[in-house]
């Protein structure tokens, strides 16, 4: 009887030191998967960003070698005279002590609210507010701006008129002035009013169509020895 149990006590110690090995072996493939500093995202928006799949879709595409952190506030816009500025959010603060090396901002969609005073000047100016605050990072990320999906005639209380005359144009005179790069998401969507279950806010397909855009248009500008937005 005591010959069994050593036996067994024999057997449960080499289970247990075998465990250990492979745990450890295993760990440092995952390390190897995993890196140490991985380039770190900020996708900057509103609902359309926080509520919904494509920075998480967005991840996917880029991989392992990437952190993508979803920053979005539902309601937020650009101008500082709104009910909801995104500079005012705790989000903003989150988004900046994240240290990111690129961000993506969506926004824009809710300044089409016709409640809201529309001055492109002003709209301008807070864009180029909420830049200037990730540009003055010591990461010094390198910034992009997305024209965001279209807004099809709906019940959300936002104008498809607004968003057109003067959301888009202001976001492109933005980019012009900051002389940063457009990631055009509306006018690949303007006939896939599909893709929207509310006419503003994307469904499945919608959201992995804005990964895909976003994602495409970062790669296309990688060579062959560069890292998407360097």
């Amino acid at each position: 009887m005591k010959t069994k149990f050593k036996l067994l006590a024999i057997v449960i110690i080499v289970f247990i030191f075998l465990s250990g090995i492979a745990f450890f072996m295993l760990q440092k493939v995952e390390n190897k998967k995993s890196p140490l500093n991985p380039i770190r995202v900020a996708c900057v928006g509103d609902s359309i960003t926080e509520g919904f799949e494509y920075p998480n879709d967005l991840w996917m595409l880029l991989g392992s070698n990437y952190s993508v952190g979803n920053f979005g506030v539902g309601g937020a816009a650009v101008a500082l005279d709104s009910d909801k500025p995104y500079m005012n959010q705790s989000e903003f603060q989150d988004a900046k002590e994240f240290v990111p090396n690129i961000v993506i901002i969506m926004l824009g969609t809710n300044d089409a609210n016709p409640a809201l005073k529309q001055n492109t000047t002003n709209f301008v100016k807070d864009y180029n507010k909420l830049i200037s605050a990730f540009q003055s990072l010591a990461s010094k990320p390198k910034i992009w701006i997305v024209k965001p999906p279209p807004v099809f005639d709906n019940g959300t209380g936002l104008s498809t008129e607004s968003f057109e005359s003067y959301v888009i144009p202001s976001i492109e005179e933005v980019a012009n002035v900051t002389n940063l790069p457009v990631i055009d998401v509306y006018t690949p969507m303007i006939d896939h009013s599909d893709y929207f279950f509310d006419g503003v806010h994307p469904n499945g397909e919608g959201s992995q169509a804005i990964a895909d855009i976003i994602y495409n248009e970062l790669i296309s500008k990688v060579s062959s020895t560069s890292t998407p937005g360097y």
